[in-house]
């Protein structure tokens, strides 16, 4: 057939076509911006309606250095060698669970526009040879290695927007979404060797030091080790791009 100056269109061709779209209800996205530093997320969002949408994420964190460790390297500075040995030998590792309600607000809707989603964040928080220094009665320093987990559930309020790309490729932004809420851990150190009561004191005076904003902590030494337990306030916020399929 010949060219046409007129050509009839056809709104099947604009995916985001109000009349016409065919919402895929199904939704399953992959963080981009966790990627670099070894923040795994997935999540799947199931649409309701026009305007409700429900999703749940999985982040893992595998064991491993601190994230930008060698910025904060730059940060702490050489001539403060404690804080260098612990950024150094600090391993680390978290997961979060986290479902959240989606309304979208804007004409679009069915997973499309600008959304608020209130959410509930269940995460757990490891972290390993957290090398602790101090003096023995000989003005000999000695180090202890700290390990333990933190336990948290939070609540927040996230703004995002979500577009369609394709047929069937999306884009997520999530904007802003603070959260906080409570936190519970432990943090535990034995000794490779029995230690004396002066330095059970120096450890108890050093933990007890310790300043943890709007965290009460509870610490407990004695001649094999330490123990410092902690509850208080724990809190975040979200960000990130996501990009993920819709069927």
């Amino acid at each position: 057939m010949p060219f046409s100056a007129y050509t009839q269109f056809n709104p099947q061709q604009n995916p985001d076509n109000q009349e016409n779209y065919n919402p895929r209800m199904n939704l399953v996205k992959l963080n981009l911006t966790g990627l670099p530093l070894r923040n795994y997320a997935v999540q799947y969002e199931r649409v309701l309606t026009k305007r409700i949408s429900a999703a749940i994420s999985y982040r893992n964190m595998p064991q491993g250095n601190l994230p930008l460790k060698s910025t904060i390297l730059d940060i702490v500075g050489e001539d403060d060698t404690e804080a260098v040995d612990i950024v150094n030998n600090l391993k680390i590792s978290n997961y979060a669970i986290t479902p959240e309600i989606r309304f979208y607000v804007g004409k679009k809707g069915y997973g499309r526009g600008f959304y608020l989603a209130p959410f509930v964040r269940i995460a757990g928080y490891e972290a390993s040879n957290f090398k602790f220094n101090y003096e023995d009665e000989n003005g000999t320093t000695q180090s202890i290695s700290l390990s333990g987990d933190v336990n948290s559930t939070t609540f927040g309020l996230l703004l995002g927007a979500q577009w369609s790309l394709s047929k069937h490729v999306l884009l997520d932004w999530w904007i802003l979404g603070p959260h906080g809420g409570n936190g519970k851990g432990d943090l535990i150190g034995i000794s490779t060797r029995e230690l004396s009561q002066y330095e059970q004191q120096e450890i108890r005076d050093a933990l007890e030091e310790l300043d943890i904003p709007m965290i009460e902590k509870t610490v407990t030494v004695n001649s094999s080790g330490a123990t410092m337990n902690t509850d208080g306030f724990w809190g975040g916020l979200r960000a990130g791009i996501s990009i993920g399929i819709k069927f």
